[in-house]
């Protein structure tokens, strides 16, 4: 039988990239089998031991960032800078687990009502299997593998297949950093192969970074096998501009929030609601702004818009905002997919966005952004929570006191960024709630996402 293969394709010029195999079933089973054993070994090193490999993986990512930073534009388009800030961020997230896992996962004594004694512990479970995107290829596995591997779990990785090539580096990377074998496993495999994974009885937990039909579709496969899941789904973050807020802050950051990693970022700002008395002023400024982007090659250091990652991505958001056209919106800027090599999408702005348009309510996956106008600051919270999704947003006003407040009480996502727009941060859970899933990752929460909660009780008679 011959064996199916595929093509890794660069976006700035739709170029082949590289060719690769789907393992055989074998192969599949002998990986999983590898990562159990290397567990059972793993499991039972200090997180001092632990601490340190993670460390030097930390290390070695620095050491390879120029080729792994470039590999990483090459794959999926987004600028040069950026790849380098990711690897940068994955390096920190390494130190950061590293040296909170012992504290994180330290064992807690109880009094028992019976003048016994309470151990609780945090254990490892076993194989953990991530599911993860293309558009930060580093980071989404560094994000759930490292966190797992301090608790003492092995990891198994199906990355997007158009950065397949990000994946094995990222596995190379993890060897030379003396990771020992089987610990952290790259499965180049198509979905009827994921489900088997997923129904595996040593697979112990299953990580998915995706859309909401995906966390669906995953989610009920690990249910049906009783496995622990964490779901980062999408989102149509909304941010709120209000009154007294610094506008030419709040365009400088609003552009920034929507273009970022060319504006395919599940957290990325893309609803903007303005409050009435600033709207015009917020429109005009950040209209402008965004026309005014200039769109290249990620590699040249003066682009600020690379291209969209595949040619099928670029498709679905035009056709997300033709239809939202069609039902009302207008486009204030962009609009139209550019001609010549690449798959160049420009950055757009839609005006008179309302319900019914993808504008409103799906995720826009690409430099669109939609601009709403609220009657005031109860209308704006409104809009804003009017939506299926809930994993970030943000509030932009000069008093961050009466802002805290409002994110604190009134913002129904996960996260909520004040003067500024959504960027993960080591040290802070990462997660949404509704159609953008459930479970944590960074802050110390991830850690505890695949751990077996035990319970020993001691009694003293």
């Amino acid at each position: 039988m011959k064996t199916e293969t595929f093509k890794t394709i660069n976006p700035t010029n739709g170029k082949t990239l590289e060719t690769y195999q789907y393992m055989s079933d074998s192969e599949i089973e002998n990986t999983i089998q590898k990562s159990h054993n290397a567990f059972k070994e793993w499991r039972l090193k200090s997180f001092d031991e632990r601490g340190e490999i993670i460390q030097s993986i930390g290390v070695e990512l620095k050491n390879q960032k120029s080729e792994l930073a470039q590999l990483m534009t090459d794959e999926m388009g987004k600028l040069l800078k950026q790849s380098h800030q990711e690897v940068k961020l994955c390096a920190a997230i390494c130190d950061y687990c590293a040296s909170t896992a012992a504290k994180n996962l330290k064992e807690e004594k109880r009094q028992l009502s019976n003048g016994g004694t309470g151990l609780i512990t945090y254990a490892p479970i076993g194989i953990i299997y991530g599911i993860q995107p293309w558009n930060y290829p580093s980071y989404q596995v560094i994000r759930y593998a490292i966190t797992n591997l301090m608790a003492g779990n092995s990891v198994l990785l199906k990355h997007a297949g158009n950065v397949t090539g990000t994946a094995k580096k990222l596995e190379a990377i993890f060897k030379a950093a003396g990771l020992p074998d089987g610990l952290f496993s790259v499965l180049v495999i198509n979905h009827d192969q994921s489900d088997t994974i997923i129904e595996h009885k040593l697979v112990r937990g299953v990580t998915l970074t995706g859309s909401p039909n995906a966390g669906k579709v995953i989610g009920k496969k690990a249910g049906e096998h009783l496995k622990k899941t964490v779901l980062e789904l999408g989102s149509n973050d909304a941010y709120i501009i209000l009154e007294d807020a610094d506008l030419e802050l709040a365009v400088k950051k609003s552009v920034q929030g929507r273009i970022y990693n060319n504006g395919e970022t599940c957290i990325a700002a893309k609803r903007f609601i303005a409050v009435e008395a600033v709207y015009n002023q917020f429109k005009d400024a950040f209209v402008k702004a965004m026309s005014q982007l200039k769109l290249g090659n990620p590699n040249d250091e003066n682009t600020e818009l690379g291209p969209m990652a595949r040619e099928d991505l670029r498709e679905k958001i035009h056709k997300q905002v033709t239809e939202s056209v069609e039902k009302g919106a207008e486009i204030l800027c962009g609009g139209k997919p550019e001609d010549g090599e690449g798959y160049f999408y420009p950055a757009t702005v839609l005006g008179n966005v309302k319900p019914g348009q993808p504008a409103y309510s799906d995720e826009l996956f690409g430099p669109v952004a939609s601009l709403i106008k609220a009657k005031d600051e109860e209308d704006a919270m409104r809009i804003a929570n009017d939506s299926r999704f809930g994993l970030g947003g943000g509030i932009f006003s000069k008093d961050v006191s009466r802002a805290t407040k409002l994110a604190n009480l009134h913002f129904d996502t996960g996260m909520v960024f004040i003067n500024s727009f959504g960027l993960a941060e080591p040290n802070m859970p990462f997660g949404g709630v509704k159609d953008s899933g459930y479970g944590r990752e960074h802050g110390g929460f991830g850690m505890r996402e695949f751990v077996n909660v035990k319970s020993i009780l001691i009694s003293n008679e």
